[in-house]
């Protein structure tokens, strides 16, 4: 989807480089081994992002190692523009977009899983302090869940980490107020859906 709303699937990824981690620079090169793309590609989709200002350039002083010792050079450097006027809705809609894909894995655990919960956490809401992206309650066999998860992965090209739970052991780590469910309940999270009485 993103591919088709930006005009490729290079640039879409770049946006989601350096919107959804604003804090990051990189260089072409680093840019183009992250995100798996060509060189020439990686540069031209990055330069048009510059020429509209979502993307802006920074010259960072750097030490280069050579063989002869130390030198010091410019790298030519790229990040986030974080004032430009449609960055908070560009982000937003990146990170909504992730959101997408999750829609088929929630249709075929339905049919097949009675679940109790299923929150999304992690990078679905933009999050990298909690060690989980999705949370289950319920009863859901792995032979359903493993090719699930590996068709989530594939669409939003990164892995997704999963905790399942039972309806027993979910209601006991609340009862102890386990650090681990409590953070990622009190923390921002999406619950689409909640059937625990």
């Amino acid at each position: 989807m993103l591919s088709a709303l930006f005009g490729s699937a290079a640039k879409a990824k770049i946006l989601n480089f350096f919107l959804l981690n604003p804090e990051k620079t990189a260089n072409i090169s680093e840019l183009s081994k992250i995100l798996a793309l060509g060189v020439a590609i990686a540069r031209r989709e990055t330069e048009n992002l510059v020429k509209i200002g979502l993307i802006k350039e920074v010259k960072e002083k750097i030490d280069l190692k050579e063989k002869s010792g130390k030198i010091t050079g410019k790298n030519r450097r790229f990040r986030a523009t974080e004032n430009f006027i449609l960055y908070p809705e560009i982000k937003a809609l990146l990170i909504k977009a992730r959101i997408l894909p999750v829609q088929k894995l929630l249709d075929n655990l339905g049919r097949n899983c009675q679940l109790k919960l299923l929150l999304l956490t992690g990078v679905f809401v933009n999050r990298s302090d909690v060690p989980i992206d999705l949370l289950i309650v319920g009863t859901l066999p792995r032979r359903i869940l493993t090719p699930l998860i590996n068709g989530l992965e594939k669409d939003l090209d990164r892995e997704i980490n999963f905790t399942i739970l039972t309806e027993k052991e979910y209601n006991y780590r609340r009862e102890v107020m386990d650090i681990f469910l409590y953070n990622v309940l009190e923390g921002e999270n999406l619950i689409l859906i909640n059937n625990l009485t």
